[in-house]
């Protein structure tokens, strides 16, 4: 990545602003912009978030906003209510509140002096979802967006519920909020205030995973902010980027196949980042293509944006199977659709001797899957970047029902979402099926290229996510189930391998009781989408990446991660353990020092669903000279065969005395889950 120091247009920086809301509200907001906006005014990007422009994203804020003011634009990265040195508070995520601040802040920045009235928004993850929820809402002004890792559906393809199965994120991300938002304002920024701000917010603070654990299926509450429910309302132009590591491996391809305004895809092989740092390499020149997008739809300059290609998607080479990646080899390739003459559905059959590409008699084959299968799954959202990818799939396989392939004969190309149909019988009410599509290496090691989880009441016996039903036990069923999107190309020699296991453990809560699935081979079979590589294509080109001066941090203690898995030979008990320590650091331009510790345990045994345990333990520290806050949260989630438990505690200290303590002990009831 390439620093870039000097650039068209001279930037001004304003550390902090208040942009003022109709309640008398105030939400800092950080602010680069041409020195002569006032004199050629300049287009307005809006990044909106909870995470904290003073410390929680500074880095990533001072790459990418400098270089963007100093090419003709007004950066306002903006903290939501309740959230860093703005007021108010924050009470779920991607409320009506929240979406309505955002509009308000458009309105303002459409009003300023220094502003042409044409505005942008930009943001990864939360910044991305709040981009499409407030595109669809059409505020006078919001012309364009970049939405990247995000998605159109809340419930259906997020960090809480998939395939209708409860993630292990959905405590996770609530632990992880309950510490961020824990945190208090800047005093150099809010004055004496900090403090009453503080204890307000850490008196209110939500436990999100008891609200999100009361909606399991897919209701009101997850269709408000779900995109998908009216894609037409849409208008602005759409930029649409991901990453093939990350959680969020969908949306591209839905956006560019249903957004009816301008849009455009980008798919890397990237996690849980922006283009322009993101882990794996390669990465592109993310802020160039930015500005492409932002010239045409903000500046009406002929950029060509509207010639790209609809997709264009590097297709990974796939790599020997670990924790830990730093770059995947592969192509970039453009295409105009995502599903079109140049992808081609090969149907494999679930045989009993293994995939093939006709059907043999059908025969039936059961599993009953160890509850710890799963335990090489990696990261469900890979964000920290410590040892989060996939493992060696051996070890889970040896827990499933597996399906090997001939070895190929050729090179081959899959992109798209492969789909299986899957005729089988259980002998629970409730169950779950975990999907792999895998890739065998001559040597034995195991490779994961996609993969689904399904709570099957949602798709047999007439369930829908929105009403799912109980299955009849012994009953013979036959579903539909789409795996996520990808692109791999499969090395001839390799041999593919559907894995089928009954449970998943951590990446989503086990059934209540141990499942049985029998599956009916020869008639179960798999659908592959394979690209087709065409005479002559020409690959997609970007710039080498670039990026703003890096902010000057003063490290004190490094970060470290760690993920490890252990085993009780006496009980068969599995125990893994992750620890993401980001180290402690001063920022040098305002002297705030922070330290964040996450740790996240979980524990089950072989044969008993209800032995699953989860805790989240989160530290997170802010100080200046003589004055440190520190908060330490607890969360907690088990479950009986009709219940899920949450518990959750909150401590807060100042200059090492508690201050405040809160505590949250929730029961809320299973339903079909």
């Amino acid at each position: 990545m390439k620093t870039i120091r000097r650039f068209p247009r001279t930037v001004t920086e304003t550390p902090n602003l208040f942009i003022p809301l109709r309640d008398g509200t105030r939400l800092a907001t950080r602010v680069w912009m041409p020195a002569d906006a006032l004199k050629k005014p300049v287009p307005v990007i809006l990044e909106y978030l909870p995470y904290r422009k003073r410390d929680g994203t500074i880095v990533r804020d001072a790459l990418t906003h400098p270089y963007l003011a100093g090419h003709g634009y007004a950066c306002l990265r903006v903290d939501m209510r309740g959230n860093g040195d703005s007021d108010g508070l924050m009470h779920d995520e991607y409320t009506e509140q929240e979406l309505a601040d955002a509009e308000e802040v458009i309105a303002w920045a459409v009003a300023q002096t220094w502003s042409t009235g044409r505005v942008g928004m930009m943001g990864i993850s939360w910044g991305g979802f709040n981009s499409l929820q407030v595109a669809a809402r059409r505020p006078p002004g919001l012309q364009a967006i970049i939405t990247l890792c995000s998605t159109v559906d809340r419930y259906s393809d997020d960090i809480h519920y998939k395939g209708g199965c409860v993630l292990g994120e959905n405590l996770g991300w609530s632990a992880t909020m309950l510490a961020y938002s824990s945190r208090p304002p800047d005093p150099a920024i809010v004055g004496e205030r900090w403090r009453a701000m503080w204890l307000d917010r850490l008196k209110h603070e939500p436990l999100l995973a008891i609200p999100w654990l009361q909606h399991p299926h897919r209701d009101a509450y997850w269709k408000h902010g779900s995109v998908c429910e009216d894609i037409g309302a849409i208008e602005a132009a759409v930029l649409a980027v991901g990453g093939w590591n990350d959680a969020y491996t969908n949306a591209v391809s839905q956006l560019v196949d249903t957004v009816q305004a301008p849009v455009k895809g980008i798919v890397g092989p990237w996690a849980h980042k922006y283009p322009h740092f993101a882990v794996p390499e390669p990465r592109i020149g993310f802020l160039q293509e930015a500005l492409r997008w932002w010239d045409r739809w903000l500046k009406d300059q002929a950029t060509g944006v509207e010639s790209d290609p609809a997709h264009r998607t590097y297709i990974m080479d796939v790599q020997a199977p670990g924790g830990s990646i730093s770059q995947v080899p592969g192509r970039w390739v453009a295409d105009k659709a995502w599903s079109g003459p140049h992808v081609t559905r090969q149907p494999l059959f679930l045989n009993s001797s293994g995939l093939g590409e006709s059907a043999e008699k059908s025969t039936r084959r059961s599993i009953c899957s160890p509850q710890h299968t799963g335990a090489d799954s990696g990261e469900y959202c890979i964000i920290w970047l410590g040892p989060e990818f996939p493992g060696d799939q051996r070890q889970d396989d040896s827990g499933s029902l597996t399906f090997d392939g001939a070895a190929l004969k050729a090179d081959a190309d899959l992109m798209g979402a492969p789909v299986l149909t899957l005729t089988f019988s259980v002998d629970q009410p409730v169950a779950h099926v975990a999907v792999r599509l895998n890739s065998v290496w001559p040597d034995g090691a195991v490779s994961r290229l996609t993969y689904a989880v399904a709570n099957l009441g949602h798709l047999a016996a007439g369930g829908t996510h929105e009403k799912p039903q109980p299955l009849e036990p012994g009953k013979t069923y036959t579903v539909r189930i789409q795996l996520d999107d990808t692109a791999w190309r499969v090395p001839k020699g390799h041999r593919l391998r559907v894995s089928l296991s009954t449970s998943y453990w951590p990446l989503i809560w086990p059934s209540p009781k141990p499942v049985t699935l029998t599956v009916h081979t020869g008639k179960s079979h798999i659908d592959l989408p394979l690209r087709k590589r065409r005479r002559g294509e020409k690959a997609p080109e970007f710039a080498p990446a670039q990026a703003a001066a890096a902010v000057e941090l003063i490290e004190l203690d490094a970060p470290w991660h760690k993920r490890e898995v252990q085993i009780d030979q006496a009980t068969g008990e599995r125990r893994m353990t992750i620890i993401d320590d980001f180290g402690r650091s001063t920022i040098a331009e305002h002297g705030l020092t922070t330290w964040g510790c996450g740790r996240e345990y979980y524990r089950i045994l072989p044969h008993d669903p209800l032995s699953a345990r989860q805790e989240c333990h989160w530290s997170m520290e802010t100080g200046r000279g003589d004055w440190v806050t520190r908060t330490e949260t607890y969360s907690t989630m088990t479950a009986s065969a009709t219940h899920f438990r949450i518990t959750g505690r909150l401590e807060a200290y100042e200059n090492g005395k508690q201050v405040l303590v809160r505590e949250w002990d929730e029961s809320v009831k299973r339903r079909l889950v």
